[in-house]
C-alpha cells in the first residue's frame, strides 16, 4: 500500500514497463545530475525528449530535488517553458542494492550548447538567432519573477534548451521555489537544494549563503544575475568556470553590453529586472526578432498591416537564416494561411520558403495547407493557388488532385470573372495528367466544350491549346469523339484568327489519333478553305498543315502500294518536322504569366482583350516555334497514352453513368446519342458515303469570297452543299430540308440539319424534332450573334 501511495504523489505512471515512451539515444550533455535521452510515443511514434534521474536511495537529495522539478514543471505553463508530458518512478533492483529512478517526459528538444553546434551560425544571423532566444528566456525568467513570485535559481546554458522549431524554453526547475520576502523564518527548496547550483552561478549574495540580504532583495535579483552568465556563455562560446570570468567582455555585443553589466551588478537591488531587459534594449530590435512578433500576434494586426508585411516577406526571408525560416518561420506562415488570418498574398512567400524544402519535406509541410486553401471561398486565395500552381502541381499526388483539389478549382470554369476563368484553363494543363478517366471525360470535357464558345476570344484560344495538350492523356474512344469535332466545327470557323490558327496548330500535333479516312474526309477539308482565310497567319498554318496532312497521305499511299497495310493507317505526328512547335507553343502560353516580353510566340491573349483584336504575331508559326519549346527533345505525341479503365466506353460513359441527370449536361462535343450498336466497319462506311457524296466545294460556291466572310462575319448563310462536302463523308442520311444559317436561331422548330453536330455524329433519332430553348449562356437575348461557334442546345426530356 505503501509503494503503491508512493507512486501516485510521485509520478503519474507506475513502472518503466507501463512507460508509453520508447528510450532512444543519450545526448551529451543535460543540466545537473539528470540524463537527457530521445524518444519516442509507443502509440504513435511521434518524437519525444526523456530526463531520467537515479539515486542510489529514496531519500537521496538529488531525488528530492527531482521530485520537486517534476511537481513545478507539471503546475507552471508557459510558452517559453518546457512542456510536460508525462512522469513517473520506478525503483530497479539491476545491481547489489536497489536504485530509484525518476522519469519525466516533455516535447521534443535538444540542449542548447548542441543546437548551437548544428546550427553554425556566424555573423548578424547569429546575433539575431541569439536575440531571438535570449528574448525567449527573457520572458520566461520574467514570468516567474514578477507574475509567479517564483525564483529559478539556476538560469544557465544548461537550463536552456531548444525545440524543433527553434524555440528556446527553460527547464531544470529543481531548485524552483516561492519568493517571499516578509518572511523572515521562510523556508524552501533554495535554501534546502541551492548546493545542487554551481558556485560560479551563484550570486555573492547567495555564495555567502546571506539569506537575509536575498529577503530584501527584488524577487528577480538571483535570475538576473544567471541570465547574465547565460549571455556571457553563449556568446563565448564556453562554459562559465568561475564568477570572474564573467568580466571579460570582449564578445558581448556592445548594443548589449550596458544591459549585460546591469544584470550582473553586485548590489542586488540595482540588477535589472529582466522584464524591463525586454522593453528597452536596443539589442532586441532586429528583423529576426519583429518578424517572428508579427507572426505571433497576426490576428490582432488589420488587413493594411498583413498585406504590407507579407508582401515583404519573401524578400525579407532571404536575409533571415534559413535554418529559423524553415523551422520557425515557415509553420507560423501555414498555420496563419490555414486558419485564415493570413492574407492572400502570403501563399507567395509560403511557397518560397517551400522552394527551400527538400522534396519529401514540402510534401510533409506544405502540401496539406496548399490543399486545404482550395477549399477556401475567398476570391483572392483562389487566384493566387492557380497562379502558383506551377511551383507545387508536380508535387501532387494524383489521389487528391482528383477528389481534393479538382472539385474546388472547376468552380472557376463557370466564374462571372474572365481571369479567373482563364487561370482555371491554365491550371488544367498540369493538372489533367493527374485526373482519371473519369473525371477527364465526365467532368473536364464538359467545361472546355463551354469554353470553347465563351465570349472572350483568349479563352477560346487557349481552350484549343489545352485540348491539344491533354489530348495523349483521353482514352480513344474520347479521342474520336472530340478532337476532330473541336478543332474542325468549333476553332476552324471561329471569328477570332488566333482561335482559328490554334485549331490548325492543334490539329498537327495530333495528327497521330487520326487515321487516313478522318484525315482526307474531315480534316483537310476544313484546313483547305482557310489557305484564303484573311489573316496571313492563319493562311501561313494553313498551308503548312495541308503539306503536313498530304505528306502522311503519301506515306500511306506508299506503304498501301507496298502491301504493308499495317502500319498505314498509324503514321503519327514524329515523322512530320512541321509539328514540333505546338508542344513548346501551349506550355508557354499556359504557364508562363504576365511577361508579355517572354511570350512573343505564345498564342495566349490577355483576357480583357477586344474580341475585334486580332493580332497575327500571337500564335506561333511551326517553323519558328521549335527554338522556344520547354522540352525540345520530346514531341506531344510521343508521350504515351494511358490505358482506358476497363469500366471506361469513351464518350459513352457520360450517357451511361457519370451524368444521368440532364441531357443538356452532356458535353457540347456529343448532343445526340451514340448507336447502342456500332456499324461491325466504320470505315469502309465512311468510305461509301464518301463515294456517294464526293466533295466539290468550287461547285457550292459561286463566289470566292464566301469563305472569307465566313471568318470574318457571323451571320453569312452557309450553303448546304458546302456543309454536306465537309462533313458529309460521315453522315448517316442526306438532308432533306432547306439550309439556313448555323449561327441564326430559328423562332419556331428546326430540323436535324440545323445541328452543326448532327453530321458528325450518329444517324438523327427516329424521334421529330423538338424546339430550340429559349436562350443559352448567362444572357437571354435570343438571336444576337456571338463569338465563336455556335452550338445549337436541344430541349431535354425535362424543358431545360
Amino acid at each position: 500500500m505503501l509503494k503503491f501511495l508512493k507512486g501516485v504523489v510521485a509520478g503519474s505512471g507506475t513502472g518503466l514497463k507501463d512507460l508509453p515512451y520508447n528510450i532512444g539515444d543519450p545526448y551529451p550533455c543535460a543540466w545537473g545530475s539528470w540524463s537527457h535521452f530521445r524518444g519516442t510515443s509507443k502509440d504513435d511514434g511521434s518524437p519525444v525528449s526523456i530526463f531520467s534521474l537515479t539515486g542510489s536511495n529514496p531519500q537521496d537529495g538529488h531525488l528530492a530535488a527531482g521530485r520537486n522539478g517534476v511537481k513545478r514543471l507539471r503546475t507552471v505553463r508557459h510558452p517559453n517553458i518546457l512542456s510536460f508530458l508525462h512522469s513517473t518512478e520506478v525503483e530497479s533492483f539491476d545491481g547489489p542494492s536497489p536504485k530509484v529512478i525518476i522519469y519525466i517526459v516533455t516535447e521534443p528538444v535538444m540542449p542548447l550548447s548542441e543546437k548551437i553546434k548544428e546550427l553554425g551560425l556566424e555573423g548578424t544571423q547569429r546575433d539575431e538567432y541569439y536575440a531571438w532566444g535570449l528574448h525567449q528566456v527573457a520572458k520566461a525568467v520574467s514570468f516567474l519573477n514578477n507574475d509567479c513570485k517564483l525564483v529559478h535559481g539556476n538560469v544557465c546554458m544548461s537550463s536552456v534548451v531548444v525545440t524543433q522549431t527553434l524555440d528556446w524554453k527553460l527547464h531544470a526547475f529543481d531548485v524552483l521555489s516561492e519568493f517571499d520576502g516578509a518572511n523572515a523564518t521562510a523556508t524552501g527548496p533554495m535554501l534546502q537544494y541551492e548546493w545542487l547550483v554551481g558556485l560560479q552561478y551563484k550570486p555573492m549574495e547567495l555564495a555567502k549563503s546571506d539569506w537575509a540580504t536575498i529577503r530584501k532583495s527584488p524577487p528577480w535579483a538571483i535570475d538576473s544575475w544567471g541570465l547574465g552568465c547565460l549571455i556571457y556563455e553563449i556568446f563565448s562560446g564556453t562554459k562559465l568556470g568561475n564568477t570572474e570570468e564573467l568580466r571579460s567582455t570582449a564578445s558581448i555585443p556592445k548594443s548589449l553590453l550596458p544591459d549585460y553589466q546591469r544584470l550582473l551588478s553586485s548590489m542586488p537591488s540595482r540588477r535589472l529586472n529582466t522584464s524591463k531587459l525586454i522593453e528597452n534594449s536596443e539589442y532586441f530590435q532586429n528583423k529576426l526578432v519583429d518578424t517572428i512578433h508579427f507572426m505571433e500576434i497576426l490576428s490582432l494586426k488589420d488587413s493594411v498591416e498583413k498585406d504590407t508585411f507579407f508582401r515583404k516577406l519573401p524578400n525579407l526571408a532571404e536575409q533571415l537564416p534559413r535554418q529559423i525560416v524553415l523551422k520557425k518561420l515557415l509553420p507560423l506562415l501555414a498555420s496563419s494561411l490555414e486558419f485564415g488570418s493570413a492574407a492572400a498574398t502570403a501563399l507567395t512567400a509560403l511557397l518560397k520558403m517551400g522552394s527551400w524544402l527538400s522534396p519529401e519535406e514540402f510534401s510533409l509541410k506544405v502540401l496539406p495547407t496548399v490543399v486545404k486553401l482550395f477549399a477556401s471561398n475567398d476570391r483572392a486565395v483562389r487566384v493566387a493557388l492557380l497562379q502558383h500552381i506551377d511551383q507545387y502541381g508536380e508535387s501532387l499526388s494524383a489521389q487528391i488532385v482528383d477528389e481534393q483539389v479538382y472539385p474546388h478549382v472547376a468552380t472557376g470554369f463557370a466564374d462571372t470573372s474572365a481571369f479567373l476563368r482563364e487561370l482555371t484553363l491554365k491550371a488544367m494543363l498540369i493538372l489533367a495528367p493527374k485526373l482519371s478517366q473519369r473525371t477527364l471525360s465526365g467532368s473536364l470535357l464538359k467545361y472546355l466544350s463551354k469554353l470553347q464558345v465563351d465570349e472572350e476570344p483568349a479563352i477560346r484560344t487557349n481552350t484549343t491549346i489545352l485540348l491539344g495538350n491533354i489530348a495523349s492523356y483521353l482514352n480513344e474512344g474520347t479521342r474520336k469523339r472530340v478532337l476532330i469535332n473541336a478543332f474542325t466545327v468549333r476553332a476552324l470557323r471561329d471569328t477570332f484568327s488566333p482561335a482559328r490558327g490554334a485549331g490548325v496548330m492543334a490539329l498537327c500535333a495530333t495528327s497521330s489519333y487520326y487515321d487516313m479516312t478522318e484525315i482526307a474526309t474531315r480534316i483537310l477539308p476544313n484546313i483547305v478553305v482557310l489557305v484564303i482565310d484573311p489573316d496571313s497567319d492563319v493562311r501561313s498554318k494553313a498551308f503548312q498543315a495541308v503539306d503536313q496532312f498530304l505528306q502522311i497521305a503519301k506515306q500511306y499511299n506508299e506503304k498501301s502500294n507496298a502491301g504493308d497495310t499495317a502500319d498505314a493507317g498509324s503514321l503519327g505526328i514524329s515523322s512530320m518536322p512541321g509539328n514540333a512547335g505546338l508542344l513548346g507553343w501551349a506550355m508557354s502560353s499556359l504557364t508562363l504569366k504576365g511577361k508579355a516580353s517572354d511570350q512573343a510566340p505564345v498564342a495566349t491573349v490577355n483576357s480583357v482583350m477586344p474580341a475585334s483584336t486580332s493580332s497575327p504575331g500571337l500564335i506561333e508559326t511551326p517553323s519558328t516555334a521549335s527554338a522556344h519549346r520547354v522540352n525540345s527533345s520530346t514531341d506531344f505525341a510521343d508521350q504515351p497514352m494511358p490505358p482506358s479503365p476497363t469500366s471506361t466506353d469513351g464518350w459513352g460513359e457520360i450517357e451511361n453513368g457519370i451524368h444521368e441527370e440532364q441531357d443538356s449536361d452532356k458535353d457540347g462535343w456529343d448532343d445526340i446519342e451514340p448507336l447502342d450498336e456500332p456499324k461491325p466497319s466504320p470505315v469502309l462506311a465512311n468510305i461509301q458515303a464518301a463515294q456517294k457524296r464526293p466533295v466539290s466545294q468550287p461547285v457550292s460556291q459561286p463566289k470566292p469570297q464566301a469563305s472569307t466572310s465566313l471568318r470574318a462575319k457571323s451571320t453569312v448563310k452557309v450553303a448546304k452543299d458546302e456543309d454536306d462536302d465537309l462533313w458529309g463523308s460521315i453522315a448517316a442520311l442526306p438532308p432533306k430540308s432547306a439550309s439556313k444559317p448555323l449561327n441564326v436561331k430559328a423562332a419556331g422548330a428546326v430540323n436535324d440539319d440545323d445541328d452543326p453536330w448532327a453530321a458528325i455524329a450518329a444517324p438523327p433519332p427516329i424521334t421529330k424534332a423538338k424546339p430550340l430553348s429559349a436562350g443559352r449562356g448567362r444572357g437571354t437575348k435570343a438571336a444576337a450573334p456571338r463569338l465563336g461557334a455556335q452550338r445549337i442546345n436541344r430541349t431535354s426530356s425535362t424543358g431545360m
